[in-house]
């Protein structure tokens, strides 16, 4: 009788559900409209203005300026009832410069119409900083007193990006409790965007004093365990937390041990996501204890790829046994060994969730490696400052130089044996006809062939038997980045890649190189006819990144700078 009582309470719910949650929307998703007047907008300003009651614009896909931007605005500033704005990758082919604007305007007509944003999606949009200052005025304002979901994700933010999104959230929180109708932000996205350890501590701030978070996704963001320190103390004002998302960030023990310690605080919990993250077999060890006391409504565990050992891995299925919610388990890509994985198998069988183990095909292979090294020390390895590396340095600092810009590879990997035996495997692996084809002619396509860990140094290497060729590698930089335009972090490692390897030859000359750059983005005239690019938009990003780095000619930082700024 209770299950059925049960069934009949979920139809109900679900039913109140899909009379509620019915939004009206107007979309013009992946229409390739490019809006730049007033006038090519007047297709979306006359749907805007014909619906009845508009709730959400999504306009995903197409690319706005600033006029257009404009005069979809001025629609929406009589649209009291607008609630949802599901704007990612609205800006291709735009200037750093029209972007902010454009989001101004934008904004002004959900503020003057006194609307109620539930939602703000801004993904896939490489505005940067400048980006997110344009949108403080919105999040500050009455409008975003009643947002429940944030998206901001691959839009290149930096440490200064979070800083000003942290900052906006604090005082947007402030003003609308001050308004008797606290800020209760529920889904937070903001992967992919370099935030680091100063970005992650600043959002940590927003998040302790919001309190109301149910899902946060902050993968591929550079976090060192420091910040994932102070976000897992932040976890602990968030008790409604049911997802949780940091994949490929580097947790190292310490910041494993950080987040164990908050774990069993989230009785809601339901999907974790650690994947990626370097915890190491201790780190596992530490998550383990924490899964074992709570998180019971657990129903997803990434913690694949995280340099975990057999003794780990036990350690995590042992802790799981009394989940019954469990559904998926991935621990793929660590170094569990033949007969580890053979005993986690045996373990989840015996418990009836053989079934939640996902493939095992990846495993690296049972671990020798010292895991008695400090967390200081793997800091230094995988978060500090290169240095500028020398012709005749060895593979191990080469890698390890690698590592630093983003790379993949973990110097503490089981992958990696002597230097010998890193060289070879690694030069079979560019060598394939994979890295040969992307290099003849890039494609996106072609990309995603060649091992994302490894994508920046299978480049960098296979570069070097052209080094001698600037045009060569100028007519390749320019083609990368126009491919990448619309990936900023795939777009700034692999040009990075082109760039500090091309530099620090000295087969390559660097005044012949600048020239051929120039010449290939259309902006200096060249003996021979070069097709013409129509969007540089990648290339100037790329340099512009490019030209603070180290390896840059300190004689040609000034002079690119002050080019990219005109």
């Amino acid at each position: 009788m209770a299950d059925t009582e049960k069934d009949v309470q979920g139809v109900a719910e679900l039913l109140a559900k899909t009379t509620v949650d019915q939004v009206n929307i107007v979309s013009f998703k992946g229409k390739n409209l490019k809006l730049d007047s007033s006038d090519d907008a007047v297709e979306v300003v006359d749907a805007i203005k014909a619906s009845k009651d508009i709730q959400a614009l999504c306009l995903e896909g197409n690319t706005i300026g600033v006029e257009a931007a404009k005069a979809i605005g001025e629609a929406l500033s009589t649209r009291q009832e607008f609630e949802i704005a599901s704007w990612s990758d609205i800006f291709t082919g735009r200037l750093r410069s029209e972007i902010p604007l454009a989001l101004g305007h934008l904004s002004d007509g959900i503020i003057a119409a006194n609307a109620k944003l539930t939602e703000l999606d801004l993904s896939d949009n490489a505005f940067g900083p400048d980006g997110v200052e344009a949108c403080v005025r919105l999040l500050t304002s009455c409008a975003c007193y009643s947002l429940t979901t944030l998206k901001l994700n691959n839009n290149g933010l930096g440490v200064g990006g979070g800083k000003i999104l942290s900052k906006a959230l604090i005082d947007c929180h402030k003003s609308s409790s001050e308004a008797g109708n606290p800020l209760q932000l529920k889904v937070f996205i903001s992967g992919r965007n370099r935030l680091e350890n100063p970005g992650a501590k600043s959002l940590a701030e927003a998040f302790q004093i919001i309190g109301t978070l149910e899902e946060l996704q902050m993968p591929q963001n550079g976090i060192l365990h420091e910040g994932i320190a102070a976000l897992a103390e932040a976890f602990k004002s968030n008790p409604n937390l049911r997802i949780l998302n940091l994949n490929d960030n580097t947790f190292t023990a310490k910041g494993a041990k950080a987040m164990a310690e908050v774990l069993p605080s989230l009785k809601s919990l339901e999907v974790i996501d650690f994947g990626d993250c370097l915890v190491k077999t201790e780190g596992a060890k530490e998550l383990a204890k924490s899964l074992r006391s709570g998180v019971n409504n657990l129903q997803e565990l990434n913690l694949s790829h995280g340099e975990i050992n057999k003794e780990g891995a036990l350690a995590i299925v042992e802790a799981l046994e009394s989940k019954d919610c469990l559904k998926k388990l991935e621990l793929n890509g660590n170094a569990i060994g033949d007969d580890g994985i053979e005993e986690v198998r045996g373990w989840l069988e015996s418990n009836g969730c053989l079934h939640t183990l996902g493939s095992m095909s990846d495993d690296e292979g049972e671990s020798g490696e010292d895991e008695e090294k400090n967390d200081e020390g793997e800091e230094d390895e995988l978060g500090g400052e290169s240095n500028e590396s020398d012709e005749g340095e060895d593979v191990a600092e080469f890698v390890e130089d690698f590592k630093v810009t983003g790379v993949g590879l973990k110097p503490q990997s089981p992958l990696l044996g002597t230097d010998e035996e890193v060289e070879s495997e690694l030069m079979k692996v560019a060598n394939t006809e994979a890295v040969r084809d992307f290099l003849k002619a890039p494609t996106l396509d072609k990309l995603k062939k060649i091992p994302t860990k490894h994508r920046s140094f299978l480049i960098a290497e296979g570069l070097k038997e052209f080094l001698e060729d600037a045009e060569k590698i100028a007519r390749f930089f320019v083609s990368i980045c126009i491919t990448l335009q619309h990936d900023e972090e795939s777009l700034l490692d692999c040009s990075d890649a082109i760039l500090k390897t091309a530099f620090e030859s000295s087969e390559c000359k660097e005044m012949g190189l600048v020239s051929f750059l120039l010449i290939h983005m259309g902006l200096l005239k060249g003996e021979d006819k070069i097709e013409s690019v129509r969007d540089i938009s990648g290339p100037l990003t790329a340099l512009e990144y490019a030209a603070k780095q180290p390896y840059f000619p300190r004689h040609l930082k000034t002079f690119f700078i002050a080019f990219m700024t005109k």
